[in-house]
């Protein structure tokens, strides 16, 4: 979190937290940024208590109309686990198609995944949530 500031300024990385009038319910973010390339990686999380109520795919939707609308990027690209399906239902739900399995790229706390890719394009079709 120390980090952001700096890569803001860099151009490299940007990070939002989602929220409502309760307060914060999650946390997205461009975690890698080329504005050489017009690419970005995409990476979210929900709190417990707003879990199954659609906040990351709003959010993401948001996000992915702000990338394409005015930072002006032309692909966006997110992974998750292959043992996390909510976060596939988000991803298809905001509109990006998987792209495939990445095997064993994810290192988590109780070892290696398989990596599901998700992304989009600004030439996609609209999807609205």
């Amino acid at each position: 979190m120390d980090d952001w500031p700096r890569r803001w300024h860099a151009e490299t990385g940007a990070g939002w937290a989602v929220t409502d009038h309760t307060g914060v319910l999650g946390q997205i973010n461009l975690r890698r940024i080329v504005l050489a390339d017009a690419l970005a990686e995409v990476a979210y999380w929900v709190l417990p208590h707003a879990r199954g109520h659609r906040v990351a795919t709003r959010a993401l939707t948001a996000l992915t109309t702000w990338s394409f609308d005015v930072l002006g990027l032309h692909r966006l690209e997110l992974s998750h686990s292959t043992a996390n399906p909510a976060s596939c239902r988000v991803a298809q739900g905001a509109g990006w198609p998987a792209e495939g399995t990445a095997r064993g790229e994810g290192h988590h706390t109780d070892g290696w995944h398989d990596m599901h890719r998700h992304a989009r394009l600004r030439t996609d079709p609209v999807t609205r949530t």
